[in-house]
């Protein structure tokens, strides 16, 4: 994939940042798109499906790694972290969440554009093979958004719940096993607390299902785990 035929998303709420950023991008042939908070970051990745995204961490509305986290839930685009944190943990933490590289300010712009070009050739997945938003005749889950909506109305779902969600609907159709779900959503430590699953399970039936008693979306595939059929 050439410059040319890339688009890389900005995300910085520094103006003078974004502007060298996209002048220094756009003279190179890649086409840039901006924002400048979390929010806007994650409904640009949903809508303009970039090839790459260059992140800070320090943004006003959430934490970068917040950003991450959100966009794995649904995108392996590549994300190159680029930060005036130059903290070992911060760096960790990035990377942990799922960031492909990490960039400290200040930085040279031949080194960010040298790491752009690498990202996007290690990038086996394109962000239009995935689907950030799931629609039944009852649901809408949006992963990009993290919102959940039942007969067009709002669901509120806690932090917990969320991240389960997210975890099946992300897997669709496939069994996710209670150890996977129990590691991914509230640690190593928890991998034997099946009681956590049932409890919580439960509540996103009283949610989102028509019949809890009766799921239609939320199904559990006894004494291996649980599966989201859309």
């Amino acid at each position: 994939m050439t410059a040319e035929s890339s688009t890389v998303l900005v995300v910085d709420d520094d103006p003078q940042i974004a502007r060298a950023l996209r002048i220094n991008l756009s003279a190179r042939g890649y086409r840039v798109v901006t924002a400048h908070d979390g929010t806007a970051a994650l409904k640009a990745v949903a809508e303009t499906k970039p090839d790459v995204v260059v992140l800070d961490l320090g943004l006003p509305d959430m934490d970068g790694t917040d950003v991450i986290n959100g966009l794995r839930g649904w995108t392996q685009v590549p994300i190159i972290v680029l930060s005036a944190r130059d903290d070992s943990t911060d760096k960790v933490h990035a990377l942990d969440a799922g960031a492909d590289d990490y960039v400290t300010k200040p930085f040279g712009m031949d080194e960010l554009l040298a790491r752009l070009r690498a990202a996007v050739r290690r990038s086996g997945v394109s962000t239009s093979e995935s689907d950030a938003v799931v629609e039944t005749p009852s649901l809408l889950i949006d992963l990009a958004a993290k919102k959940a909506k039942r007969d067009g109305a709002e669901v509120h779902l806690t932090k917990t719940e969320w991240r389960l969600l997210e975890l099946l609907v992300r897997n669709r159709g496939r069994l996710v096993t209670q150890k996977q779900l129990l590691h991914e959503v509230w640690g190593p430590n928890y991998d034997t607390e099946s009681h956590y699953l049932r409890v919580y399970v439960a509540q996103l039936r009283r949610k989102l299902e028509a019949e809890p008693s009766r799921p239609r979306h939320l199904l559990t595939e006894p004494g291996m785990g649980y599966r989201f059929e859309p």
